[in-house]
């Protein structure tokens, strides 16, 4: 039986493989759920979810409800006791890795490919910029800076400036290049005003 933390780590090698260069995120709350994972590529935001053996479906439905507002792709990560039903409890967009052990270590599996998701809402996609992001983007975009400004008036200019197709990609960007060494200042600056 696979827990959650037997998968985490060996999913963070797989994805990276997989993938490339990206970015994970863990432990993200979005709406009224918590992402287990946020992987950003360069031009995207993929939600992950980890079902292990251990879990239930309880709290799936409300979780996919959440996913599919921030993210622009997401994935379950689903231990072999959910591999032959977690189908049925996920969209049809949703990407499928199966995991299972194999001599003592997890073995991962791409069972279906995430499709863009449908329904995301960009302000909420937004939403996970800080403050200091934002006033990246409206910088890149030449929009005014509106810095006596609460932080949802800044996205909702920011919604009505900045194509969405542009917009997609500097989220990524933004959260791609994170500098978590900084939250402190950040922190402080934010108290400031």
């Amino acid at each position: 039986m696979l827990y959650d933390k037997d998968i985490r780590e060996p999913l963070f090698d797989f994805l990276e493989a997989y993938y490339g260069k990206i970015r994970i995120l863990e432990e993200k709350q979005m709406g009224r759920s918590r992402a287990d994972i946020v992987m950003i590529l360069p031009s995207s935001v993929v939600g992950i979810e980890i079902k292990s053996d251990a879990d239930t479906y309880a709290r799936l439905q409300r979780q996919v409800k959440d996913y599919n507002q921030y993210f622009d792709y997401n994935y379950v990560v689903a231990g072999s006791s959910h591999a032959m039903h977690i189908e049925e409890h996920v969209p049809e967009w949703w990407g499928i890795i199966t995991v299972e052990q194999v001599d003592g270590e997890a073995d991962f599996y791409i069972l279906r490919k995430p499709k863009e998701n449908p329904g995301v809402n960009q302000k909420k996609k937004l939403s996970l910029l800080w403050r200091p992001e934002l006033a990246h983007i409206q910088e890149l975009n030449r929009l005014p800076k509106y810095r006596q400004r609460s932080k949802q008036f800044v996205m909702e200019k920011i919604l009505l400036g900045v194509p969405g197709d542009i917009l997609r990609e500097q989220v990524s960007q933004e959260l791609f290049e994170r500098d978590y060494t900084r939250i402190e200042e950040i922190i402080r600056e934010y108290k400031k005003r």
